[in-house]
């Protein structure tokens, strides 16, 4: 795993992240595999069954965007210059900081100093909600300050005060993957960058995303990266004329 660059964050930030890091890892350890099982059968019998069991297991775990993921996703904004980025799929927050990091830096210097940094997270549970924000205050005012959470079905919180989209981070159980997407799609800058977890290991729950992302006649350049589940880097170039 590369190092972080040493302006990354203060050492009591990259202490918070690997704790957090840590907590999700032996979370998902502990899960129950026949729980995960009976989840996986419902969502292919009945969809709002499925969703319910997949609620009810998930409610009180992190899932966490992987640490190398959080890594690669944060330098690659650093190289993209990405300012205005939305996350689908927020949960507890973890990978919002570090999307927040590199939004603000991003920022730093820009001149005049009116470009400014937001990210946009997204979650369905008040109560997970409620415990991202507390890990954003222990990460900072400055990170908390640029993330606008938005509770609710993301479906209908991403339809309004949407600016111009250059990174989007798609963490999010797989029916609801390609609406979102392109609920967004109106708003994204030529050359935006999507990233989607998992598209190896739900590569059939994912079939309608990937679909669209490596469409070779549709408006996304895609290759799937070899980190654990797969993760899809996809490059936003609409065709004109």
């Amino acid at each position: 795993m590369s190092k972080p660059p040493e302006a990354f964050y203060h050492s009591s930030v990259c202490a918070l992240l690997d704790r957090l890091h840590d907590e999700s890892s032996n979370q998902e350890a502990s899960i129950d595999a026949s729980a995960r099982k009976q989840v996986r059968e419902a969502l292919k019998v009945n969809l709002d069954e499925g969703i319910r069991l997949q609620d009810n297991l998930m409610r009180d775990k992190f899932i966490a965007f992987d640490k190398d993921k959080s890594l690669f996703v944060y330098n690659l904004i650093l190289s993209s210059g990405a300012t205005n980025i939305v996350e689908i799929g927020t949960s507890f927050g973890v990978s919002t900081i570090y999307l927040a990091l590199a939004a603000l830096e991003n920022v730093q210097g820009k001149a005049g100093g009116n470009v400014r940094a937001k990210v946009i997270g997204t979650e369905k549970e008040e109560s997970k909600a409620a415990i991202a924000r507390k890990y954003w205050a222990e990460a900072g005012k400055e990170v908390e300050g640029v993330i606008d959470l938005r509770v609710g079905d993301l479906l209908q919180t991403l339809r309004t005060d949407i600016e111009e989209v250059h990174f989007i981070l798609l963490d999010i159980w797989p029916y609801v993957a390609l609406p979102a997407l392109e609920l967004l799609l109106p708003k994204m800058r030529d050359g935006a960058i999507v990233v989607t977890d998992n598209t190896i290991s739900s590569a059939e729950g994912y079939s309608d995303l990937l679909k669209a992302l490596r469409d070779e006649k549709g408006p996304f350049q895609s290759v799937t990266l070899p980190y654990s589940g797969g993760l899809e880097f996809s490059v936003y170039k609409p065709r004109t004329g």
